[in-house]
């Protein structure tokens, strides 16, 4: 059974047309054995383009739009069909040109940072290379006394107004001059209620660096990479960007991934489960593109609470059901961070469910839930 096959006998609960396209391009197969589908055996020779702008949309908010609209424009060339491969020309150049913009900031940001002798690592951000965020997330021991002059002295960004989240989150974003995306900067914490204290000490003395458009910045270690990603989908958003699938099953497949090193600074933290259930769910979408899913651990397996089978798309997003599966982690990790002794950061943590009851009622009242997330 070929990858187009898989798709067409186990869909996504709500999928959309162009999800599926988006994946087919983004999962191709990785055995040699398997003929991966062209431009018309994927059906995209005859989309309208507006169905094109959808799968550009969709794209864009699932940071996906380079490495997507790259692989659309190959199959259009081979297909001798300039018109759509036009579309997607366009489309990168436009990516391109921001990006280059965003990338050309963060690296004087950075480069400040160095300068006054503060510690700081890009985090989520260039997960996704080539392709790059909505904001440019940071993260940094250094005080928010210091942090604060640094971002006015240096680039007269101006506050942003700040959701109860940030503050508990410890986290600022500021709004820069020539920069459209907002620069987002954690200190001293992580989690949605910055609880977490064991994963944040350790992102600086266990960073590394890495050239990104032949620039250098200081990155988190994988296993810390994944732990943030699993923090953010599996205890914050309930929610999956198709970037998460595709970074995360190359993190598998090029064998970065140290799983005992995983477990332990996830099993410090609270969240090994959830750190577990992450990659299976990353496996089981993989899946649904290819003959088989990603080759992990039977330990890990064995700690996922659920796997793929438990996501659904609605607005643009895979979900993740919040009860009773994600309610179980936030139980596992408040019951670690308690036997941990960890009362301040417990305390904190036990915020979250009234955090999402406000959101929620704001949302259900002013269809937003800014300035509580």
């Amino acid at each position: 059974m070929n990858s187009l096959n898989k798709v067409k006998a186990a869909p996504l609960s709500g999928s959309s047309k162009a999800l599926t396209i988006l994946s087919q391009l983004l999962l191709p197969s990785q055995s040699p054995a398997m003929i991966e589908p062209g431009a018309e055996e994927l059906g995209i020779t005859t989309i309208s383009r507006q169905e094109f702008d959808d799968i550009a949309i969709l794209a864009d908010c699932n940071h996906v739009l380079m490495r997507g609209m790259e692989v659309f424009r190959e199959l259009m060339h081979q297909a001798g069909d300039s018109g759509r491969e036009a579309w997607a020309t366009t489309e990168i150049a436009t990516e391109r040109s921001r990006i280059q913009n965003a990338i050309s900031f963060l690296q004087n940001i950075c480069g400040a940072f160095n300068k006054e002798g503060l510690d700081v690592a890009v985090i989520k951000s260039l997960d996704h290379w080539p392709d790059l965020g909505s904001d440019l997330d940071l993260y940094t021991n250094a005080d928010p006394s210091d942090v604060l002059r640094l971002m006015k002295q240096y680039f007269e960004a101006r506050k942003a107004s700040r959701s109860w989240g940030d503050r508990l989150a410890h986290k600022w974003n500021f709004k820069v001059p020539g920069l459209p995306e907002l620069v987002e900067i954690h200190m001293g914490r992580l989690g949605q209620t910055g609880e977490q204290i064991a994963i944040a000490n350790s992102i600086i003395r266990r960073s590394r660096l890495i050239l990104v458009d032949n620039r250098a910045f200081r990155v988190p270690a994988v296993s810390d990479r994944i732990l943030i990603s699993t923090l953010q989908r599996m205890y914050r958003h309930f929610y999956f960007r198709l970037c998460d699938i595709i970074d995360s099953s190359l993190l598998v497949e090029g064998g970065a991934i140290d799983y005992e090193d995983l477990r332990s600074v996830a099993t410090m933290a609270g969240i090994w489960e959830g750190a577990a259930t992450y990659l299976v769910i990353v496996s089981d979408y993989v899946k649904q593109f290819r003959s088989e899913g990603l080759e992990l651990p039977s330990f890990v397996k064995e700690s996922a609470q659920f796997g793929g089978d438990r996501l659904y798309f609605r607005r643009d997003f895979l979900r993740v059901p919040i009860l009773p599966e994600s309610a179980a982690l936030y139980a596992s990790q408040l019951t670690a961070l308690l036997l941990n002794r960890e009362l301040k950061s417990t305390a904190r943590l036990t915020l979250l469910p009234y955090l999402a009851t406000a959101a929620a009622v704001g949302q259900k009242i002013t269809g937003s839930d800014k300035g509580i997330w």
